[in-house]
């Protein structure tokens, strides 16, 4: 090879480096913003429960507001659908751009919505339209981001790569968390924050969705996609062929998410209500202790992923599997009583350090499940019924059962629930050395 062919080798080499990682960057930045539009919601309805749903006591508002939050699960599963079938259609990048701007009008309803002393029961009833519109945004976001940074991401490392699908999970529930430590510490009064000042996180999200926007149009589609353009039309994005031709598949990415994600709504979103309405924490203690907890949790997921890429994805899901359900019952016990904030963080740290074996790599242990022309729809799809049905009523479950009186029994649901999951597991093929996407690529 001549000096000029090898220059040009490695320029094309480096060029494509570059494409791979500025897409992977606006990628993973619209998906940034897109949960922190969603987590939002949860993150904030400690203030603004009272307005859309007056009277009662605190633990009835937020019942109602979670009771509004669930509503919006209840439309991902139709959202993964016709997301994640563009996506295996039409491409990932489209798919893409179309669930940001649905998130963008979501949340900009939500901050414009007036409340029920202004308009009465259309208050509530607008909250439930604006929440529907982000449950389907989520829905086809969830999977298609995934499988994109899941074939984007370099053999070999995709484990470590991959593991930032979860890094902009937290950072969006990060940065609503981090503005509400500003508007209560510095900013606002809890009574501002309660007539106004919840509107703000969902203006602020609206307006940077519509720049993720700008960001997604420019990012490249992935080779996994434009290798299978040509197979047949009909068999891209079908669930028929989903679930007749992959149903194995599907049944494990189903049992992989049972336990995760009841796991994961638990310990990074209601731990903030328990430890006001249980431990007695007071609302800013039990945001900043969640907050810090949530740092760190956040920096865990590469390494976890990391970690898959050595010892393999089996190990590391056992990690969560094995904790989730033999140790979620006594954490929640113990920081129920927990005595001071410092213990309460040390609980809050175990509990995510659990997590992280699942929330590192579940979305690439699916991704390396299926084939490029059903693979946003059945990364998605089934997680989407899962978040649907036990991740949206995680949080409603918790408060019913404490307002019966039986708080302990949610505990031993998030046990059974992470035993389903720990079972999968156990059943399930090491993904690490048979990975679909591995195989297409050669």
């Amino acid at each position: 090879m001549s000096s000029t062919t090898r220059t040009i080798a490695l320029n094309r080499n480096r060029d494509a480096r570059r494409t791979r990682l500025r897409s992977i960057i606006g990628g993973s930045a619209g998906n940034v913003i897109e949960w922190y539009d969603f987590l939002a919601y949860s993150i904030f309805s400690i203030y603004f429960s009272k307005a859309f749903f007056p009277g009662g006591s605190q633990t009835a508002q937020l019942l109602n507001a979670a009771a509004v939050a669930a509503v919006g699960y209840i439309v991902r599963p139709l959202g993964s659908w016709a997301i994640g079938a563009l996506a295996d259609r039409r491409g990932r990048r489209v798919a893409l751009s179309l669930s940001v701007a649905m998130m963008s009008l979501g949340s900009l309803a939500i901050a414009l919505t007036p409340t029920y002393a202004t308009i009465g029961v259309a208050a509530p009833a607008v909250l439930v339209i604006a929440r529907l519109l982000q449950g389907f945004s989520m829905g086809g976001e969830a999977g298609t981001s995934a499988t994109y940074l899941s074939e984007m991401a370099p053999a070999g490392r995709r484990g470590f790569f991959v593991g930032f699908v979860q890094v902009t999970v937290v950072l969006g529930q990060l940065v609503a968390l981090a503005l509400m430590l500003v508007l209560q510490r510095l900013l606002l009064s809890p009574s501002q924050l309660e007539q106004w000042g919840w509107r703000i996180p969902f203006a602020i999200g609206g307006v940077l969705a519509v720049f993720a926007l700008f960001l997604r149009r420019g990012i490249a589609e992935t080779d996994a996609f434009e290798r299978h353009e040509v197979t047949s039309a009909t068999e891209h994005g079908s669930v028929l062929v989903l679930l007749g031709r992959y149903w194995r598949q599907t049944l494990w990415t189903l049992g992989i998410s049972v336990g995760g994600t009841v796991a994961f709504y638990t310990f990074t979103i209601y731990l903030q209500k328990y430890m006001v309405n249980t431990t007695g924490f007071s609302r800013n203690q039990a945001t900043l202790i969640t907050t810090i907890a949530l740092v760190i949790y956040m920096f865990l997921q590469p390494l976890f992923g990391w970690l898959s890429d050595v010892v393999g994805r089996r190990p590391v899901m056992l990690l969560f599997g094995i904790g989730g359900t033999f140790l979620t019952v006594p954490l929640m016990h113990a920081l129920g009583h927990a005595q001071n904030a410092l213990v309460a963080f040390a609980l809050n740290l175990a509990a995510l350090a659990i997590l992280s074996g699942f929330s590192s790599i579940h979305w690439l242990v699916k991704s390396e499940l299926f084939p490029a022309k059903v693979r946003a729809l059945g990364v998605g799809l089934p997680f989407a019924v899962v978040t649907s049905v036990m991740g949206g009523t995680t949080e409603f479950l918790a408060l019913r059962l404490k307002s019966a009186g039986h708080e302990t029994w949610f505990f031993y649901y998030v046990s059974a629930c992470a035993g389903v999951s720990l079972i999968t597991y156990i059943l399930m093929p090491e993904t690490r050395h048979q990975s679909v996407i591995d195989a297409e690529a050669n």
